[in-house]
């Protein structure tokens, strides 16, 4: 009796519309052919799922560092305007 192959692609979510086509393709070949290029699918579904991992983790890293940026521009703005009001009450106590 004939097993299907298991298909990468229902396995693994968010897979891009090329390799769903292709994983369709590949699924209408004769058996010989399916078994030599279901090893090297799985190779192009795995890195392409790693590098989609990689890449969110890279955008989410991004996302905070901009907002890691915007805290120490505020505080760097809040501590400019407090050296100014010293010093400005520093000028203003001193013998002119």
């Amino acid at each position: 009796m004939h097993h299907p192959a298991r298909n990468p692609v229902s396995e693994t979510p968010s897979v891009p519309i090329e390799l769903q086509e292709l994983a369709l393709a590949i699924d209408t070949l004769p058996m010989p052919h399916r078994d030599r290029l279901s090893p090297a699918f799985r190779r192009v579904i795995d890195g392409s799922t790693r590098r989609r991992r990689i890449l969110n983790l890279v955008q989410e890293a991004l996302a905070q560092l901009r907002l890691d940026m915007k805290y120490l521009v505020f505080d760097l703005e809040a501590t400019r305007r407090e050296r100014d009001r010293y010093k400005a009450i520093i000028d203003g106590e001193s013998p002119s």
